[in-house]
């Protein structure tokens, strides 16, 4: 059987339609939108299908009928009435130099213009102005109302994020822009924005206040992404090319692709969503690769996890809010959550009485990606670096040299350039964290849990469990460490432990001082069973 023609890259309905591209059907959603209400917000994270959901959307305003057979448009819909479109792709502002925003912006409005034969002098920066004369010009030239669309309406103002000044003069030039959108009504048939992050309507919309913000929606959960129901449907023989490639049984290979892709919710009673953008590659490559983390590195979000000083270790065990808590406008913020939460880097995991929302890393993508992202800003600002430590200290556990193994851990740790960020015991712990949990392929728990506490850290390879305990400012040394391994039980549950072969696994007790003046690790102590 032939295998499915995935459109990697390719955001364009027209062009996945016409060329026998794979599309999962959201054109019910797109009736449903187009039929209720007539001015929309959607924030779904970057690579999810908001491109690819406004193109959807201009086909079917433009009546572009042939482009739906098949789909649940084509039983939907009945007039197909045809109108003008406007759409606006404001990806391509990025770049806040003024003359170069301008440049752009004028590039937008001005291919646009065209169509409707309006001339304008590029030196002309009233983009609300202009935006108003050429709803004006469509609406009269055909007759009817007047479709608009915004992709990515928040690009510049992330851009802007973390400068105060840069951001008020960005959101002044957006609000010019958005300003006329409320004002037409009369004149528009449907008004749609998406982005990441959600502005303060009061900044960034105070002209346009009547928004529907659909994106905690049970109702629309789905229209971004691919539920679990649509690729367990739809994408068999996808998933058995996968399990044939990997050595993998069908199940397991369903069991893979959802550990490492699926997990987002996206209202509190959303079904499972995967990113779409990282399964389809998976399943027209065969291998389980991070490509939606690949694709770029959350600089951003990193700095806010160390503006509010959060421990990463929390993520692990999530965060509770309340929707305020995380649908929250960015820019207001007070901590990193509403950002984290909207960027797509934690999802709902869970819901508590009293409107409460348990807060998570959505899936083993995201979880391994972002913390690999925090390495530079604890360890060394070469990235090389720190995956050539991170690749050779798991060989050497999984070889079982533990001695050579904490000889390159004290090694890499007295690498590390001496500044005022590093030299707290949060610090390196938090640093220890991130070594143990970037640890693959190999089973790493860190702050794993027995009855009587928590050991630091437990690395469990093909043949043995090793069980860490760190003692860090002369808190304690090694052979406390080891006393306390010992005194809270933390191997008892690993002693039933079994390799491949039906052999139980040699267990490790490892008790680890920290110097404080060298800031590396000091002695450590080794004790196997």
């Amino acid at each position: 059987m032939a295998l499915k023609k995935f459109p990697i890259g390719v955001q364009d309905f027209a062009q996945i339609r016409n060329n026998g591209y794979f599309y999962v059907d959201k054109t019910d959603f797109v009736y449903k939108l187009t039929h209720t209400n007539q001015y929309y917000f959607l924030s779904r994270p970057r690579r999810f299908g908001k491109s690819l959901l406004v193109s959807t959307l201009q086909c079917y305003f433009e009546g572009r009928k042939e482009l739906f057979t098949g789909l649940a448009m084509e039983k939907l819909e009945t007039e197909w009435k045809k109108y003008p479109v406007i759409r606006l792709d404001l990806s391509r502002l990025k770049e806040l130099d003024d003359e170069i925003f301008a440049a752009n912006m004028d590039s937008i409005l001005g291919a646009i213009e065209q169509e409707y034969g309006i001339k304008n002098d590029k030196s002309n920066r009233a983009w609300g102005t202009r935006l108003t004369n050429l709803i004006y010009a469509a609406n009269k030239q055909s007759g009817e109302q007047v479709v608009v669309l915004v992709d990515e309406y928040d690009a510049p103002m992330l851009e802007a994020m973390g400068n105060s000044e840069q951001l008020d003069k960005v959101r002044t030039r957006m609000r010019d822009l958005y300003a006329p959108l409320k004002a037409l009504g009369g004149i528009l048939r449907f008004v749609f924005l998406t982005g990441i992050s959600k502005f303060s309507q009061l900044s960034i919309f105070s002209e346009l206040n009547n928004l529907k913000v659909i994106t905690m929606m049970d109702d629309y959960a789905a229209i971004c992404g691919i539920t679990k129901e649509e690729v367990l449907t739809q994408m068999q023989p996808e998933i058995q090319a996968l399990a044939d490639k990997q050595g993998l049984t069908y199940d397991e290979a369903c069991a893979a692709l959802q550990k490492q892709y699926d997990g987002y919710h996206f209202s509190k009673n959303s079904p499972d969503v995967y990113n779409p953008f990282s399964l389809i590659n998976a399943l027209s490559e065969g291998e389980l690769n991070n490509y939606w983390f690949a694709t770029g590195t959350p600089t951003i979000l990193t700095k806010l996890v160390k503006k509010f000083n959060m421990d990463p270790e929390t993520f692990s065990t999530g965060f509770e809010a309340t929707q305020d808590m995380f649908d929250a406008p960015t820019e207001t913020a007070t901590d990193p959550i509403p950002m984290l939460y909207q960027s797509g880097y934690l999802t709902i995991k869970g819901t508590k009485s009293g409107n409460r929302f348990v807060l998570k890393f959505p899936n083993d993508e995201v979880r391994y990606g972002f913390i690999k992202s925090l390495m530079p800003f604890y360890a060394s600002e070469i990235v090389s670096k720190n995956d050539t430590f991170l690749m050779h200290f798991a060989d050497t556990l999984e070889d079982g040299d533990l001695e050579d193994a904490l000889m390159q851990l004290r090694a890499f740790l007295s690498s590390i350039p001496y500044n005022a960020e590093h030299k707290d015991e949060n610090h390196y712990k938090t640093l220890f964290f991130l070594i143990f949990k970037l640890c693959t392929p190999y089973v790493v728990r860190t702050e794993e849990c027995s009855a009587a506490g928590r050991a630091d850290a437990v690395v469990e390879t093909s043949g043995a469990v090793y069980v860490f305990e760190f003692k860090l400012n002369g808190n304690g040394t090694a052979e406390d460490a080891l006393k306390q391994i010992d005194d809270k039980g933390y191997l008892i549950p690993y002693t039933v432990t079994t390799a491949a072969d039906g052999t139980p696994k040699k267990l490790f007790k490892i008790g680890v001082s920290f110097d404080e003046e060298k800031r590396t690790i000091g002695e450590w102590k080794i004790v196997e069973g």
